[in-house]
């Protein structure tokens, strides 16, 4: 299936999303619960038949297109950087974990144990956070390099707190996951900006 630029700037958001809210968390220990959950069930959407199903449509994204389109209007100044670091480092440990099929599987499998479970516990509940939160420090924490998130201290130290951003970290990778699948690559970032930049511009028109 050949995806469009479209789908690649979509998936792409996806990963700033979650950059953006994990930022928000570490800082502020809040962030907008309805699009962390938005995140948070593309987790459970691995058969989605399209790019935008696996967001529930554009506005699941929403946050993220703003922030990808933010970041690339802006002067390199004016960029946040905590936000392009995490983007990086996500986009960095993609590529480490698309080359480990076990943990992969170790991943997708409990996932759908997590999945049976939302029959009891809703996905924002802290059980259903402090299970995906687990499963990140599982598998994706013992990759290198590893994602240090930064921020304050009374926050990143709050047990929920640290689910939601490892979470959010996951969900993160599986959109930088979805956004290699579509044909996306660090070099297209660096060379083709005005191309995203276009597109998300396109996809704001629509929010």
């Amino acid at each position: 299936m050949k995806h469009t630029k479209r789908d690649i700037t979509l998936a792409l958001a996806g990963v700033f999303q979650a950059a953006s809210l994990v930022k928000q968390i570490a800082n502020t220990g809040m962030a907008n619960t309805a699009i962390i959950e938005s995140s948070l069930e593309t987790l459970f959407k691995f058969d989605a038949p399209t790019v935008e199903d696996v967001y529930g449509g554009i506005a699941g994204v929403g946050h993220g297109i703003r922030t990808l389109n933010k970041q690339l209007s802006t002067s390199r100044e004016e960029r946040d950087i905590e936000i392009t670091r995490y983007v990086i480092s996500m986009l960095v440990l993609e590529k480490k974990l698309s080359a480990n099929k076990a943990m992969l599987n170790q991943i997708a499998n409990t996932l759908d144990e997590i999945k049976a479970g939302l029959e009891y516990f809703s996905l924002m509940h802290e059980n259903t956070l402090l299970k995906i939160g687990q499963l990140y420090k599982d598998t994706v924490s013992h990759l290198t390099p590893r994602i240090i998130v930064s921020g304050e201290q009374p926050y990143l130290s709050n047990e929920n707190n640290a689910s939601r951003v490892r979470a959010l970290l996951l969900a993160g990778l599986r959109s930088a996951i979805l956004w290699r699948q579509c044909g996306g690559s660090r070099w297209m970032i660096l060379f083709n900006r005005k191309s995203y930049l276009t597109e998300s511009t396109l996809l704001l028109r629509e929010l």
